[in-house]
């Protein structure tokens, strides 16, 4: 083989490399990647309980910590708490008659 053939495969292996780096990067930011994994016999204290897109741009997250829930505004430049401390919603099945 010649200069030129191991020349296209060393960039050849660049090029994909690079493409599986950007893919990792757009899957990190999008939220595809970077979770922590609970130890067994750690209780659970934080979670997403909805998301709700208003635009394109901004969604609202309601987000349970330690039994309380939170509502928040999620931007592309800030997130803002629109209201603490949300009384639970009032289940249909269970819900008063």
């Amino acid at each position: 083989m010649d200069l030129e053939v191991y020349l296209r495969f060393v960039l050849a292996l660049i090029f994909v490399l690079g493409l599986i780096g950007g893919l990792a990067l757009l899957a990190r930011r999008f939220g595809f990647g970077g979770r922590m994994i609970i130890q067994a016999g750690q209780k659970q204290r934080l979670s997403v309980t909805e998301v709700r897109p208003i635009d394109g741009r901004h969604k609202l997250v309601l987000v349970k910590r330690d039994g309380i829930e939170h509502l928040l505004m999620i931007g592309p430049a800030n997130t803002l708490v629109v209201e603490n401390d949300v009384p639970p919603a009032i289940s249909q099945e269970g819900g008063q008659a």
